[in-house]
């Protein structure tokens, strides 16, 4: 069984998971996910790990206290497989385990990459839960590696819209129309040091609020779905892409929850 359902115990939630993939979110009989095999993307969920961006620039090459790596853009773990760890009524657990220099296929050779494989010279474990209540769906992101190691950690959701341009995104002090969002283009509409951001659509209100991450990028090419992607760190400053700067440093053991609330 790849698809693992959870409902909450009213039953007024249901929420599936393909293989570690969030495909459905179901509030009040309303979808919030984006649908694989509809216009916008070709997926519904993601990571960005352990880094976020493209790496043209640097030529594929990263720079880390153990010596330069291959990285294609967003990095090597969406080329890694979950493994289901235990799952419940109302949550469920994955994982990937990586061994430091494994070399792994880079799916993006050879139409968008001219890099067959990559690899990361690091040993890492990382865990995505989901738990699932009346009110909320908490996906928490748990990765264990070497203290010292530099990661990057983005995740990236797509949520449908209606198609009609009237979904607006806020934070604390910002508010941006989706028409302003896909005027970004593919490097991505940031709103930075925030930990909540709200949809506002006709149907209603998602909210996302964040531990662990510092601000918020929105991508889209459709008006039918929009990217909403805790990042903890924007990676088109401007400066030098990959800079150390944008690095966070391993504490052994690091948590970063995200809290997707409709209504």
């Amino acid at each position: 069984m790849n698809t693992i359902t959870l409902i909450s115990e009213n039953s007024a939630s249901i929420v599936k998971i393909d293989k570690g993939e969030l495909v459905s979110y179901i509030k009040n009989n309303e979808e919030l996910i984006h649908q694989k095999g509809t216009p916008g993307w070709r997926n519904a969920d993601t990571e960005m790990f352990p880094i976020i961006g493209p790496t043209d620039a640097t030529s594929f090459e990263v720079s880390t206290p153990k010596g330069t790596c291959i990285q294609d853009q967003h990095g090597l773990l969406r080329e890694l497989n979950y493994t289901l760890i235990n799952s419940s009524d109302k949550s469920a657990v994955y994982q990937k385990i990586y061994q430091a220099n494994t070399e792994v296929k880079n799916t993006k050779f050879p139409e968008k990459s001219p890099k067959e494989v990559v690899f990361w010279p690091y040993d890492f474990s990382f865990k995505k839960s989901f738990e699932l209540t009346n009110t909320a769906l908490k996906i928490t992101f748990e990765i264990a590696a070497e203290k010292g190691m530099p990661f990057m950690l983005g995740y990236h959701p797509a949520f449908k819209l209606s198609g009609d341009f009237s979904e607006i995104c806020k934070s604390e002090n910002q508010r941006v129309t989706l028409q302003k969002i896909m005027d970004g283009g593919n490097t991505a509409y940031p709103i930075l040091n925030s930990k909540h951001i709200t949809l506002t659509k006709k149907t209603g209100t998602i909210s996302i609020k964040t531990t662990g991450f510092k601000g918020f990028m929105f991508w889209t090419e459709v008006p039918t779905m929009l990217c909403m992607e805790p990042i903890t760190a924007y990676p088109y400053t401007g400066g030098e892409m990959l800079s150390k700067e944008l690095f966070n440093s391993s504490n052994g053991i690091d948590v970063f929850e995200v809290l997707i609330t409709p209504y």
